[in-house]
């Protein structure tokens, strides 16, 4: 019963985030050949804006993306995919089964059941459902390229899918800690975006690819530029998921029924 209740609370959230991931991974696909044919406009720019910040950044850019690869990890795994499955991260553990102002939910707590058990079902759904936001779409990607003539490995698309699954698993503990605290959907999943937007500010600033770096473990940067996996960052972030997780346990253990 827990493990379908969990899912019915979340089911429409998840739907429409993997909807959304499907529609934007076929999008980057088709626009692989436009980009490529505005590569030397690309370069043009980036040497007019020699010396400047701008240039550097656009050329940082056009070299990312020099061939398809690269323009996957920039375009979809750097920026689409890992931006859009980290808002529906902090939505999906928003809510449901563990808020305080829900009476059926009272009443669940109230059954013969451990807490802990409430919160183990309903961690393991969503990271399920994560898993799944980012191993598929991506995975997409290997099946449409062949369409345009290009080839994406199914080992890339494995790799970078687990990374943000993993390193952005903070984001989702940390909603579903902030959801045995507040009694609404909404708190929760802004302060964990909030919490996102400071840390990849803060990543920003420190330099992209820091070695701890969340972000950094998310989009598996260190992976796409010399094949080693963001370890440190994944370790990092999946202490803390479990620390969140265990902390969501004696809030819900305190809740009064």
């Amino acid at each position: 019963m827990l493990w379908y209740k969990s899912w019915l609370e979340t089911r429409w959230r998840f739907l429409i985030g993997f909807a959304i991931l499907l529609l934007l991974a076929c999008g980057i696909v088709l626009q692989y050949p436009t980009i490529r044919r505005l590569m030397p406009v690309a370069d043009s720019l980036a040497a007019a804006q020699a010396g400047t910040m701008l240039g550097r950044v656009i050329q940082n850019a056009v070299e990312t993306q020099r061939d398809y690869r690269g323009f996957v990890w920039y375009q979809w795994v750097r920026q689409n995919l890992t931006n859009t499955w980290t808002l529906f991260a902090a939505l999906l553990g928003s809510g449901g089964l563990l808020a305080r102002s829900s009476a059926s939910n009272l009443f669940t707590l109230s059954l013969p059941v451990r807490r802990s058990e409430f919160v183990r079902v309903r961690a393991i759904t969503g990271f399920a459902e994560l898993l799944a936001l980012a191993l598929v779409p991506t995975l997409l990607l290997t099946v449409l390229s062949p369409s345009i003539g290009e080839h994406y490995g199914v080992a890339d698309a494995l790799v970078h899918g687990a990374c943000l699954a993993v390193g952005g698993a903070l984001f989702y503990s940390l909603a579903l800690l902030l959801s045995t605290v507040f009694s609404d959907l909404w708190r929760p999943a802004l302060l964990a975006c909030a919490a996102a937007i400071v840390m990849a500010g803060c990543e920003a600033v420190l330099g992209e690819g820091s070695r701890y770096g969340i972000f950094g473990a998310m989009t598996a940067e260190s992976y796409f530029r010399t094949g080693a996996l963001p370890w440190p960052g994944l370790f990092v972030s999946a202490a803390a998921s479990a620390a969140m997780i265990y902390a969501a346990v004696l809030n819900v253990n305190q809740l009064e029924v």
